[in-house]
């Protein structure tokens, strides 16, 4: 067969570009075969999901210029793909490709089968603990954790912002911006922090990053050996601090949590790498004492060891004055302090931060340019703007006004109705608060009716490498209503009522 068209690439003379975007190989003019041969390219297209299912195929003029062929051609090929149940027609519109998954399923080539335990995936991701739960099926007002009000959320203004920005950035937005952050984004969080934290830095101590997660992600590449590099970890504590410096080749140190958080005097002398949240443990809610918080610095700096300290749920606070950072009370360099705006703003802005000690910067900005060479352009200025003009800390001030009473309501339905199964853990931080169960005996009953009546609650079990001595639940109020919370809990004791109690 003689090749005559590459429709691949743009057709002489067609301003659109392409008639499609892979290659069509047609026998020359007076072959016979035009309309053959243009019928079962396009069917073996269709069938490979090169021209996916609901896409409107061109029309058969501007085919027919492209290939070089009439379209009397084109149509009888089109023709032939409707007759065939390939393409749906549509009156008065392009015909487009119809869902011919089945077929297509018939026609793929038998493989071995794969699934989590392949031989073929590395190990680390055919470990359970690391597989990311599928998503549950909650109610919009719930007790699931982590999860901020949008029904109060400055929509308005970040519109505006949003508005404003989108007009500079078609002026002066199409380059790639730095690795580490846009500069304006990187000044704001300082100053935020700053203020907020007392949290010395300035932009240059800054790298932005895709949430906490990847911030953890990055801190496990900069600081782990592969094989060597032993980790502490808090026990229970958050899974996906632990899934990132597994995958990097750490050796995990489960420590417990107390009362006063980590519990620092059972640290082993070889762990060189401490993850901590500090200010809002994640699970439990208790915040590190501040005796620990100088026996944790201490320990790193004997040990040549170094802090990740993650500032979990810090922004909301209804106790006393909140204990000073681990980076505000650090004078060697030790500490790694990660922030998030999921919390205080929306977690599907995806975006957090590393303060990174002086020493370590370069090389931390070297490593987030190889896993992220550069982070979006227009939600960093729009960011940058929130929070330079005061709206972030005017909306969360707002929002601990909002959860405040929700969290006293919660507490109050703990010392109340459902004092006799569960007590709760001293927490003056953050938008959820736990309480560990009384009798541990009872913890399979009570765990069992959960999801009913308090739906996204959470066991501490699920935040733990190993079973807890001491059952306990994670309550979230980010989403709850103080209206919804003593119904739920009077609702929940009710159903307790028969089990028994301490």
């Amino acid at each position: 067969m003689e090749p005559v068209f590459d429709a691949a690439a743009s057709a002489a003379g067609d301003p659109d570009g392409p008639v499609f975007e892979f290659p069509l190989e047609l026998p020359a003019r007076g072959h016979g075969q035009l309309t053959h041969e243009l019928h079962q390219q396009l069917r073996a297209a269709i069938l490979d999901g090169r021209l996916a299912a609901g896409a409107a195929l061109p029309a058969t003029r501007r085919v027919a210029a492209g290939l070089g062929v009439a379209r009397n051609t084109v149509v009888a090929a089109y023709d032939l793909l409707i007759a065939e149940g390939y393409l749906a027609p549509r009156r008065g519109a392009k015909a487009v490709v119809a869902d011919v998954a089945a077929r297509r399923d018939r026609r793929a080539p038998r493989r071995l089968s794969a699934g989590p335990e392949d031989p073929r995936l590395n190990p680390l991701w055919r470990t359970p603990f690391l597989r990311p739960e599928p998503p549950r099926d909650l109610p919009e007002r719930c007790f699931r954790l982590g999860i901020p009000d949008h029904r109060h959320f400055p929509h308005e203004i970040w519109r505006r912002l949003s508005a404003q920005t989108l007009r500079a950035w078609s002026r002066t937005g199409f380059s790639y911006p730095p690795s580490e952050g846009i500069a304006e984004l990187r000044e704001a969080i300082a100053q935020h922090v700053a203020f907020a934290r007392a949290v010395a830095c300035g932009g240059e101590d800054v790298v932005v990053t895709s949430g906490a997660q990847q911030a953890f992600d990055l801190l496990a590449r900069l600081l782990v050996t592969p094989g060597e590099t032993r980790v502490a970890v808090e026990e229970p504590g958050y899974p996906p601090v632990r899934a990132a410096f597994a995958a990097a080749g750490a050796r995990l140190l489960p420590i417990p949590v107390d009362e006063e958080g980590l519990c620092v005097d059972l640290l082993p002398e070889d762990a060189r790498v401490i993850s901590v949240t500090p200010s809002h443990q994640s699970p439990t809610g208790v915040a590190l004492s501040l005796r620990r918080r100088r026996a944790l610095l201490d320990f790193a700096r004997r040990r040549n060891a170094l802090v990740i300290e993650d500032d979990y749920d810090g922004e909301f606070r209804f106790g006393h004055r909140p204990l000073d950072a681990l980076q505000t009370l650090d004078r060697d360099g030790l500490v790694f302090y990660i922030g998030t705006f999921s919390k205080s703003l929306f977690p599907s802005l995806r975006k957090g931060f590393i303060v990174a000690p002086r020493w370590a910067r370069d090389a931390l900005a070297t490593v987030k340019h190889c896993a992220d060479s550069h982070s979006d352009t227009i939600t960093q200025s729009v960011l940058a703007a929130f929070i330079r003009d005061g709206h972030l800390a005017r909306h969360v001030r707002r929002m601990r006004a909002v959860y405040a009473p929700r969290r006293e309501a919660l507490l109050a339905a703990l010392d109340a109705e459902l004092a006799p199964w569960l007590q709760p853990i001293p927490c003056e931080a953050g938008m959820h608060l736990a309480a560990r169960i009384r009798d541990p005996a009872l913890a399979p009953a009570i765990l069992a009716r959960l999801p009913r009546h308090m739906p996204g609650a959470q066991s501490i079990a699920e935040y733990a490498m190993s079973a807890p001595a001491q059952p306990a639940i994670a309550f979230g109020y980010g989403v709850a209503d103080v209206d919804q919370i003593r119904p739920a809990t009077r609702a929940f004791a009710r159903s307790l009522a028969g089990i028994g109690a301490q």
